[in-house]
């Protein structure tokens, strides 16, 4: 590969899988009582399961529910459904929905995150309709991005929402389309704030790329040299600080992160923090190894350095996945192999076997959880 990709293993069939029955369409009514009033850092995955079939969804949905307090819902925006306005009826508005209904059914709140780009290559967007301007300038992008934005915001008032995932590594590739992001963003920000004054919004940044770890993006900068203007030119308007990270794509193990890696973060800023996104693989994986043992090492990390100011807590999968099953999966919807060949390096960050044999790291984190509530 020409650049390691960070990608975001997105619930790519879960919606279109979730149950065929039709919620209502009126807002979900905002809980009484919820996790994320609990005062303690909350546990969640995302939602893909070892098998891309429809009782593979059932089943994972609810091992998810077993070892976890929330979902991840990071949405691709459909740019063709939301383009006129933000109200009517579409495939995709009933797929989300239902895929909170069964979030819900198994005792799970939602994270949300809205999402413009391609999750296994932050360089492009994704599904643009053809002959659409691939920038962040472009109006058409622009009020989708905000339709889908507020749509989600009147339909399930989240308590956490992200506008846009690891965008650091797009403004690495694009600089100049940055400030069009940041506009957009500081615009979609005020108008989330005007409607659900408590909704927490962020955008995620990717932390090996921000500590230039990464040799082919790394700008010329050193090791560790980290590029904080990249995360504060969003301040004011980040409610909490969100990063996703992966080191098994910059450590020859997990013994080898840093005991201060994470710590930058407690100094830098005095905000909540969270982790979105990450893992490590137990496995060798392309050029870059891995064990049962890292996995538990780059949970400690993160729970002794940051644990105590972490808001949330997403750890990418919950169990392994077969690669061939979903690669084939992503032929038959008209993604690229690449692409498919860019997942199948995340097919062992999970914490149990495909099987649901479970690996060291997944006593480690029922333990952390446990502690917590």
């Amino acid at each position: 590969m020409k650049r390691p990709l960070f990608c975001t293993l997105t619930a790519l069939f879960v919606a279109s899988l979730a149950c065929g029955a039709q919620p209502p369409a009126t807002p979900f009514p905002t809980l009484e009582q919820t996790v994320f009033d609990s005062g303690r850092t909350v546990y969640g995955f995302f939602p893909s399961p070892p098998e891309p079939t429809f009782q593979g969804v059932l089943d994972h949905m609810q091992e998810i529910g077993r070892h976890a307090d929330f979902l991840l819902v990071q949405q691709n925006i459909p740019w063709e459904e939301f383009l006129a306005g933000v109200e009517g009826e579409s495939p995709k508005r009933t797929d989300i929905r239902n895929q909170i209904v069964l979030a819900e059914q198994n005792g799970l709140e939602a994270v949300f995150v809205v999402d413009p780009l391609n999750g296994l290559n932050r360089r492009e967007f994704m599904s643009l309709p053809q002959g659409w301007q691939a920038d962040f300038a472009n109006p058409d992008v622009r009020a989708t991005f905000r339709n889908f934005t507020l749509w989600v915001v009147r339909q399930f008032s989240p308590r956490y929402l992200g506008l846009a995932s690891e965008i650091n590594t797009y403004a690495d590739a694009y600089p100049a389309d940055l400030p069009n992001f940041l506009s957009l963003y500081r615009e979609v920000y005020a108008q989330v704030k005007a409607e659900s004054p408590e909704t927490q919004v962020f955008v995620t940044f990717q932390w090996e790329d921000l500590n230039n770890l990464i040799p082919a993006a790394e700008e010329g900068r050193q090791p560790y040299d980290i590029n904080w203007e990249q995360v504060e030119v969003f301040e004011p308007s980040l409610d909490l600080w969100v990063i996703s990270s992966y080191p098994f794509v910059a450590f020859p193990g997990g013994e080898a992160i840093p005991a201060d890696y994470y710590v930058p973060l407690l100094t830098r800023t005095d905000k909540p923090l969270a982790v979105a996104e990450g893992g490590y693989t137990s496995e060798p994986v392309g050029p870059f190894l891995g064990e049962p043992q890292d996995q538990v090492d780059y949970l400690r990390a993160i729970h002794d350095q940051i644990g105590g100011r972490l808001a949330f807590w997403v750890y990418l999968l919950l169990s392994d996945f077969d690669r061939e099953a979903y690669a084939e999966a992503m032929r038959a919807q008209g993604l690229s192999e690449s692409d498919a060949n860019a997942l199948g390096m995340f097919a062992s960050v999970g914490l149990r076997q495909s099987d649901g044999a479970p690996k060291p790291a997944m006593q480690v984190w029922d333990e952390y959880r446990s502690a917590d509530r």
